[in-house]
């Protein structure tokens, strides 16, 4: 009998609550919480492990943090298996899960702050990437590769056109960013849905909502019902 399939649910948006339920509230918690909510219909022994990045970022990384991460671990000090806790754990979460559900606002053109020292936390040598300046060719290999874990990045933006081929595709550094970060430690089975014209407030907006709401549930019924079938 197959195990339940894990979702981690990452949030990094710093507005609290959800769009539905708050004038102010996020658009993002709203798609991740609805992509949730909608694999436990499908799936309800599926196990949830929920992170809110945007309430509570992970330490940004710094001169401590790479040392300890590039002493091997048979000669760390004990102050160096201290600061590299935090990291440790979220890698362990990542490594236990199957999909990665990422509620990922577009500030500035990219990812929050938060999300990003969330990446920089989980993308470290020995533990999710390899390097051997001796191996033949290419140095770094990922360690996450052949795990069959699948990303989902869930977005919002302000303005509109940020999608491959429209007015500003070039502008968006948000879904990009994400994914190659995941690629490099194995992740690159990913799919992304995202709610624009938040600025605008207006029916286009609505209209953007509601469509990424549809893509979401349609996502799922893809996603879960293939995990279902395949147990």
């Amino acid at each position: 009998m197959s195990s339940p399939i894990r979702l981690l649910h990452l949030d990094s948006s710093a507005r609290p609550g959800t769009s539905e339920t708050s004038r102010h509230g996020s658009h993002t918690r709203r798609l991740s919480a609805r992509f949730v909510r909608r694999w436990l219909e499908h799936a309800p022994d599926a196990q949830v492990v929920y992170r809110d990045i945007g309430a509570e970022p992970p330490s940004p990384v710094d001169g401590p943090w790479v040392h300890a991460a590039f002493t091997p671990p048979a000669q760390r000090e004990p102050w160096m298996h201290d600061r590299l806790a935090q990291s440790d754990g979220l890698i362990d979460e990542l490594l236990a899960a199957d999909v990665i559900v990422a509620g990922v606002p577009m500030y500035n053109f990219g990812m929050p702050a938060q999300f990003k020292a969330y990446i920089d936390n989980i993308v470290r040598v020995g533990r999710t990437f390899g390097f051997d300046r001796s191996r033949t060719g290419e140095p770094y290999w990922p360690l996450l590769a052949g795990m069959n874990k699948r990303l989902v990045i869930l977005s919002s933006r302000g303005d509109f056109g940020y999608c491959p081929g429209q007015r500003i595709a070039h502008m968006n550094h948000v879904e990009g960013g994400v994914a190659t970060a995941f690629g490099y430690i194995g992740i690159s089975d990913v799919a992304s849905v995202a709610i624009e014209y938040d600025e605008f407030a207006d029916d286009r907006l609505r209209a953007s909502i509601a469509s990424a709401e549809n893509e979401v549930d349609a996502l799922v019924a893809r996603m879960a019902g293939a995990a279902v079938e395949a147990a």
